[in-house]
């Protein structure tokens, strides 16, 4: 059986470090649900606190209604996934998968029926009879996997599963979990630092960032429209310009230090001010045009320092006119990739690029979506500026 998942008010504390402030979120049943973030921003920390290896210095865990914070960790009926396999090197891939049901008392015939299933699942019933060491990284892993869904837990949790692999085992890997995640439709909990990894599996992703959620949501909703700049420049690459916002008849622009304005055509009602803001443009959405047509409609003008072809699309890096360098994404034309020293005027995609204030730099965009405003029943409403401004 599956269970959802609720954290109220969670607190960690090494000695007079806090690690986890107070931090509260909803993890729907059978969903994939990933904490993303730095190294050392809290993500390990509270799988463990949900696993019952940590200790929990403030809030409540819930499996359903059923209050987890006391219980043993071995009566939470979890699976666990770890980043070293943590496979037994002695045993069987059979009997490596077939250990917890042992453990739990199932007859011979019950256990091979059930180790059966979980290995075709898998896909690793041709290797029942290897040993460990005759298996590739990615093979371990699936042992590794089928080992913790054989016992049918009620939650899956799993941590940096992927981070020993090589990169092309890690995409084939990611796959598999999200295949076999769909197909049993248990509740998973899913660590990495790894965005990519991150945006590929999962149904809704939760931003950490020193101990505090900063964004959750789905990988569109994340990568489209950031909560706030912190969440954009760690979502996939980005290019942060400074300009000015200005409201010129009712309406919304963006001024550059080189007087190029675009209009903003969705911004918060309390946010249609003039201030100083950050622009977060994606490199794929900064559009490059004949430097000879910059006199027609203003644009930001750079010179190309380098360019870099990988196939589908061209890289280029360019130095603005104004001092700063952006990255940009053209998709590659047959003999038509422009050299270092080329002059080059940019537009952008008023519709993709995104807005932040520069006081508190969260998000001015109208359309920001965050299912942190409704992650515990005793919290209070708060929008998204209020909780990007309390980070």
């Amino acid at each position: 059986m599956s269970v959802g998942i609720t954290v109220r008010h969670a607190q960690k504390k090494y000695g007079d470090t806090t690690v986890i402030p107070d931090l509260s979120l909803r993890i729907g049943n059978g969903e994939l649900f990933t904490l993303l973030g730095p190294s050392g921003c809290g993500k390990t920390t509270l799988l463990r606190m949900i696993a019952g290896f940590n200790t929990i210095e403030g809030g409540d865990f819930y499996f359903e209604d059923r209050r987890i914070n006391d219980i043993d960790p071995g009566k939470r009926n979890i699976g666990m996934v770890f980043q070293n396999y943590a496979i037994f090197p002695h045993l069987s891939v059979r009997k490596n998968v077939a250990f917890g049901l042992k453990n739990r008392g199932l007859n011979g015939e019950e256990r091979r029926a059930r180790t059966d299933e979980f290995l075709t699942l898998t896909r690793i019933e041709e290797y029942a009879e290897r040993m460990p060491e005759k298996l590739s990284g990615g093979q371990q892993q699936r042992v590794a996997l089928a080992r913790a869904l054989v016992i049918r837990p009620d939650v899956l949790l799993m941590d940096e599963p992927l981070s020993n692999l090589d990169a092309k085992l890690r995409v084939e890997m990611r796959m598999v979990i999200k295949r076999i995640q769909h197909e049993v439709g248990i509740t998973t909990v899913y660590v990495t630092h790894d965005q990519e990894e991150a945006m590929a599996i999962s149904d809704r992703i939760a931003v950490m960032n020193q101990g505090c959620i900063q964004h959750i949501g789905k990988p569109k909703d994340i990568y489209q429209r950031p909560a706030n700049l912190f969440v954009a420049t760690f979502i996939g690459k980005t290019n942060v310009m400074h300009a000015r916002s200005r409201m010129i008849e009712g309406r919304y622009w963006v001024e550059f230090a080189n007087g190029y304005r675009v209009e903003v055509p969705r911004v918060r009602a309390g946010c249609m001010r003039e201030e100083d803001v950050l622009v977060s443009i994606r490199p794929e959405e900064m559009l490059l045009r004949s430097a000879a047509r910059a006199e027609e409609s203003g644009g930001l003008t750079g010179v190309i320092n380098d360019s870099i072809f990988l196939g589908l699309n061209t890289h280029y890096a360019v130095t603005l006119k104004t001092g700063e360098n952006v990255e940009i994404i053209q998709e590659s034309q047959i003999d038509s990739i422009l050299p270092p020293g080329s002059r080059i005027v940019l537009d952008i995609n008023a519709a993709k690029f995104n807005v932040f204030s520069g006081v508190n730099e969260y998000s001015v965009m109208a359309d920001v979506t965050n299912d942190m405003e409704d992650t515990a029943d005793d919290r209070p409403e708060r929008t998204v500026e209020t909780e990007v401004t309390s980070r």
